[in-house]
């Protein structure tokens, strides 16, 4: 059989539906509730209604808070999310909840977490998954639909496949694996852990860390394959990410690694979890156990799915390797370090304070940063590159909003890396006003003058 066929064989494979709705259910439970404790803490006021500046990402200057009415987004993210986890109006709520969470995303590059880029992927590719079909409210009848194409829960493995390896794949460096950078700042700070914290100050325990993290990333997508394995799999992933959540401040990331992890078992256990669920509110499963098979009936259609799968997969396996195409240490000028899924691999501090200097007088000033910017925002410009150059052309344009005229924006800037003594990051003598934003290579990021060895 030829690789076309293969293909086509695969993508008419049939399985269970149980799976993708189990994880439909888990998905939009863990969504609503990361939307209830978002609220609850303060920070959508914090983060998006407080600040008088948003970083933004390259191509999305538009996307921005709307002041007050930025809480409806989050009301229209949370309750999409409810009804994505009972199946009402599925394709509709899971494009609203794809939007609305993608657009909190964008609002402000300051709060950019992997696990935030990962929600994101992963309810577009919902989007084209039948996973409303079964044990749902759209699912009612007699138009439930017990089977679906293999490749629709495939998918959903592959992508938690990726991160994970990838994950790996990036502490294969010398500061991760050799000198045990950043665990070795972060682990000792966490003393007060009660029994834990007695050993996280010693040298073995933080080398079994990184070593142990990096080999649970890359094996734990083929343990979670294969059937033989996927018990104790489970088992490291529920220990993986309970210790990362007691360790790290990182919010509702390992449940939801937790619970997506179940997708990997047979239809079997999902039966009875679904089973479990229909008890507690009050119905029988048995409503939904109907025997039909979802089919695409539109040929069309069928293909661009296909189609579309392949080269979403094709660009989540390209896109972290996107890096090569910059010169520098990646860790120093981070050119191509977001959606490449590195995670907590660096500890950076930076210092940066800006001059600007008249065109037309030649007269100079520093800027206190902190009538621009909150805490947390310039702690994050102050050691990311395309922040430092997004703030200058802000400081420009205010300034020259101002009646200050023509400006030019220079800044003194100095980060550490992983435990390095700090040195200088920003080359002083550029005029930053000058530089356009864009992707090209910021050659005004003065030379790292080390190496970090690895992927």
């Amino acid at each position: 059989m030829n690789l076309i066929g293969t293909i086509d064989s695969y993508f008419k494979k049939e399985t269970e539906a149980a799976p993708l709705a189990a994880f439909r259910i888990f998905f939009g439970v863990m969504m609503f509730l990361s939307v209830v404790r978002f609220w609850a803490n303060g920070w959508i006021e914090k983060l998006y209604i407080e600040p008088s500046f948003f970083f933004s990402y390259y191509g999305f200057e538009w996307v921005k808070p709307i002041g007050p009415y930025t809480y409806l987004i989050f009301v229209l993210c949370g309750l999409s999310a409810l009804m994505v986890a009972i199946g009402f109006k599925y394709r509709l709520t899971i494009i609203l909840f794809f939007l609305s969470f993608t657009y909190i995303e964008l609002m402000d590059k300051t709060t950019y977490l992997n696990h935030y880029y990962f929600v994101s992927l992963l309810s577009f590719l919902m989007i084209f998954l039948p996973a409303g079909s079964y044990f749902s409210l759209d699912a009612r009848n007699g138009t439930s639909y017990q089977k679906l194409p293999q490749w629709s829960i495939d998918s959903v493995k592959i992508l938690l496949a990726i991160v994970y390896f990838y994950a790996g794949l990036a502490k294969l460096n010398s500061d991760w694996l050799i000198q045990g950078m950043p665990l070795k700042i972060w682990l000792p700070s966490k003393y007060d852990i009660p029994i834990l914290g007695n050993f996280l100050h010693k040298e073995w325990i933080i080398y079994i860390f990184s070593w142990g993290g990096a080999l649970y990333d890359l094996s734990i997508p083929f343990l979670l394959f294969w059937k033989r394995t996927r018990v104790l799999a489970f088992v490291l992933v529920v220990i993986f990410h309970v210790l990362t959540r007691v360790l790290f401040p990182i919010g509702m990331f390992p449940y939801i690694m937790i619970v997506s992890a179940l997708i990997f078992f047979d239809p079997t256990l999902h039966h009875r979890i679904l089973k479990g669920i229909s008890r507690v509110l009050g119905f029988s499963k048995s409503l939904f156990d109907t025997g039909q098979v979802w089919i695409e009936k539109r040929q069309p259609i069928r293909r661009l799915k296909i189609g579309f799968l392949i080269a979403f997969f094709a660009a989540q396996m390209i896109i972290p390797f996107r890096y090569l195409l910059y010169p520098g240490e990646l860790f120093w000028t981070e050119e191509g370090f977001r959606f490449s899924w590195r995670v907590m691999l660096m500890e950076k501090a930076g210092y940066a304070n800006f001059k600007i200097r008249s065109s037309e007088t030649g007269n100079e000033f520093y800027v206190d940063n902190s009538q621009f910017l909150t805490p947390f925002q310039e702690k994050q410009m102050s050691f990311q590159p395309d922040f430092i150059l997004e703030y200058a052309h802000h400081l420009a344009n205010h300034f020259k909003s101002t009646g200050h005229g023509s400006v030019e924006v220079y800044v003194e800037s100095y980060v550490a890396l992983n435990g390095r003594r700090s040195r200088p990051y920003i080359d002083p003598e550029v005029n930053l006003v000058a530089i356009k934003v864009s992707l090209a290579p910021k050659t005004w990021i003065l030379p790292f003058n080390d190496e970090i060895k690895g992927i």
